[in-house]
């Protein structure tokens, strides 16, 4: 028989041994993950500022990169407008300012040049025009109507202004006409030139595609195909299999396992694929991210710093085709190019892009959050600075500017389709904020419904 204080340490012990598992499930509950070190809060202060300070204020347009002349990317600018209720929230700006600049941006969206609905890639950061011949883009379209609709279900108040937001997304939405998209039975196409009309590629297989089919269906005046989801996952085959100990739908570089989870809350919620293969998108770019660790761990390429927690191969800039290794051995290096490791295909010249990883944070908290300590602590300001981690990196290739004396080259920009992702995903691990605000938006919700997804939150949801 035990002694009174034995018992009573036993029975203590028991009760917490009891609680643990509670106190986990809280911990991973919707707005309760286990808090950040400080260095976040100055990296998501830092990449915020990036949208807010180099933006054209009268018009709303975000450089595709900074510093330097650039043209406006439309991605960039969905990653904006998602950005500033985040600032609010944080208290970065007042409402009233990101309630100016987002009125200011849609209204230039209201009236600027169009195809069906459908902007321009790359267009002038003063006027608007189109630039560098780039095409009328499905995908980037896609992802300015997700960060509108942010801001159409963020800014709910009577004030005037925020009427006329919500006004402006909903008109901008509703006018684009899907069923354009969808000119031949292979799904939405990828783009359409003046020059030549629509792009010979369809979004069908994995990628971040995904965003671009949720908003077709869930639109309530002219939704894509009532089959759209089934040919779009009709392409899934190629995709399925194994990566580095990881059995997942692969999709080379980690963007595509990252850019539709911006907006839509995937925890728990599955389509017909999904609920064959016993688990969810949210789980599968979980695998993904560890795949990706496992790559750089077991670093086939013999590229310099690759580890346990220095990974990351994603689209972003490169030191190009000239740079020479450091150590004279031959090596081929890109410019901006799609680095991942897949099942069709890896692509991998050394250079590590810190969205990479900490777009992956909330799949992955318990390598994402090492990896993104370790590049600040071993590379210090060559990789931080104005607006948080520069795009990308790459230790094997001869130093450079901006830190000459520095071991490797560093990229001197900030992207912004890069940026974004870092921002909107460390506050949806920390409070689910954008997630919180989709779910209450009719069109995704109808869009996910059609395209068959279900449970979870979506089964619940009013």
């Amino acid at each position: 028989m035990r002694r009174p204080a034995a018992r009573a340490a036993w029975l203590i012990g028991a009760l917490l041994g009891l609680l643990a598992p509670l106190a986990a499930l809280a911990a991973d509950a919707p707005g309760r993950a286990p808090a950040l070190p400080a260095f976040f809060d100055d990296l998501e202060k830092r990449t915020f500022a990036f949208f807010w300070e180099t933006a054209n204020p009268g018009n709303g347009l975000v450089p595709d990169r900074a510093p330097g002349p650039s043209p406006s990317s439309i991605a960039a600018v969905g990653f904006a407008l998602t950005a500033y209720p985040i600032g609010v929230e944080r208290g970065y700006v007042t409402r009233e300012a990101a309630r100016a600049r987002t009125l200011a941006t849609l209204r230039f969206f209201a009236h600027e040049t169009n195809q069906h609905g459908f902007f321009y890639h790359f267009i002038d950061m003063q006027d608007g025009q189109r630039r560098d011949r780039s095409e009328i883009s499905t995908v980037d379209t896609a992802l300015l109507l997700a960060g509108m609709l942010v801001c159409g279900s963020y800014f709910d108040r009577a004030d005037p202004e925020e009427v006329e937001i919500r006004k402006l997304a909903d008109t901008i939405y509703r006018r684009v006409d899907w069923k354009w998209a969808e000119p031949r039975t292979s799904g939405v196409v990828m783009g359409w030139r003046p020059e030549s009309g629509f792009l010979h590629a369809d979004w069908v297989g994995y990628n971040e595609g995904m965003l671009i089919y949720v908003l077709a269906l869930g639109s309530p005046s002219h939704p894509a195909r009532a089959h759209a989801w089934k040919v779009w996952t009709s392409g899934y085959g190629k995709d399925w299999g194994t990566v580095f100990g990881q059995t997942h739908l692969s999709f080379a570089p980690l963007f595509g396992h990252q850019y539709s989870h911006v907006w839509i809350d995937f925890r728990g919620i599955r389509d017909a694929y999904m609920r064959a293969r016993g688990f969810d998108y949210f789980e599968n770019s979980r695998r993904a991210t560890y795949a990706q660790q496992r790559y750089a761990i077991e670093n086939p390429g013999h590229w310099q710093g690759y580890g346990q927690n220095l990974w990351g191969l994603t689209a972003c800039e490169g030191p190009g085709k000239n740079a020479q290794a450091s150590d004279d051995t031959p090596r081929r290096f890109y410019g901006y190019a799609a680095r991942g490791v897949g099942v069709d295909y890896t692509l991998d010249d050394g250079t590590i892009a810190p969205t990479a990883a900490i777009s992956s944070l909330p799949f992955a908290p318990d390598i994402v959050i090492p990896v993104t300590l370790e590049m600040r602590r071993r590379l210090g300001d060559a990789l931080y600075s104005t607006y948080g981690f520069r795009d990308s990196f790459n230790l094997t290739v001869r130093g450079s500017a901006p830190a000459p004396a520095a071991a490797g080259w560093f990229d001197e920009h900030y992207l912004g389709i890069d940026q974004g992702p870092i921002l909107a995903m460390l506050e949806n691990y920390r409070s689910d904020f954008v997630w919180r605000i989709m779910r209450n938006n009719e069109y995704i919700r109808r869009g996910l419904k059609r395209a068959g997804f279900q449970g979870g939150w979506l089964q619940n949801h009013r």
